[in-house]
């Protein structure tokens, strides 16, 4: 059976040393697995996709000339911000809804999953990588973009953005500082903590040195065209400003604070 393409690229000048990426950037679910046994309401909710995370980054990209790598599936079908053995990597329950179409499941059907999503996704990631590093002589600065809900169950979250980070603070400080700069109340590893082993940013930066940062934007502010339009016309001058230094673009290895790295 064919499936459609499990990410898109949009090309970008790589010499440039910046990636672009969308982890979470659409709620689409191919036709084979139907709706997974779920309501069309649960595909509008944070648990499907990062609500107005992929017009940013077409718009960040279009404005910085940047590629970016988004992927093309829910993670209700699986989540690519999160490693293959990851006990959460399919949701058999998120944030209240039962997922009838991922219990039971097979190890085939799992594997199967990773297959088809997950692992092209994250080669696309990888090459993406290789080839600004190839074009830029430099590392490449990666910034992954998300967004979150404005309420955790009952309780309000105040931030309008938050960086997540693990243990290297080379693109995380000044990106902190700048959107505080800027007038956004933003969070220092919230809502969440950023250390989370075999996730996107772990992969692919943090054991290989690489610069990175993963910005987390509340979703009700990206909402429609003009929220996206404030928030691109304001990232996207502080973020040519990081790619302009040096500091950002050279391979240092940190130690994650979820542990040893493994081959």
């Amino acid at each position: 059976m064919q499936y459609p393409q499990p990410f898109r690229v949009l090309d970008g000048d790589y010499s440039a040393g910046l990636l672009l990426l969308a982890d979470h950037a659409t709620n689409h679910v191919p036709e084979k697995f139907g709706s997974l046994g779920l309501g069309p309401e649960s595909f509008q909710r944070h648990i499907a996709y990062d609500i107005g995370v992929e017009p940013l980054t077409e718009k960040l990209s279009t404005m910085l000339g940047a590629p970016a790598v988004l992927s093309c599936f829910s993670r209700l079908l699986i989540d690519p911000n999160r490693g293959e053995d990851d006990p959460t990597l399919i949701m058999k329950l998120s944030d209240g809804a039962v997922v009838p179409g991922n219990h039971p499941m097979t190890e085939d059907e799992r594997n199967e999953r990773i297959a088809l999503f997950h692992r092209p996704y994250h080669e696309a990631v990888a090459h993406a990588i290789r080839r600004v590093s190839n074009e830029s002589g430099k590392a490449p600065l990666v910034i992954s973009l998300h967004s979150f809900t404005p309420f955790w169950k009952t309780v309000p979250r105040p931030w309008q953005a938050g960086v997540l980070w693990d243990n290297d603070p080379r693109a995380v400080t000044p990106m902190i500082e700048g959107l505080r700069a800027l007038g956004y109340e933003t969070g220092d590893n919230e809502p969440y903590d950023g250390a989370l082993k075999g996730d996107t940013m772990y992969t692919h930066c943090m054991r290989n040195g690489i610069p990175h940062a993963l910005l987390e934007v509340r979703q009700d502010l990206i909402g429609t065209e003009e929220c996206v339009d404030e928030w691109a016309n304001a990232l996207a001058p502080l973020l040519a400003t990081m790619n302009a230094d040096p500091a950002l673009h050279e391979i240092k290895i940190h130690t994650s604070r979820t542990g040893p790295y493994e081959d």
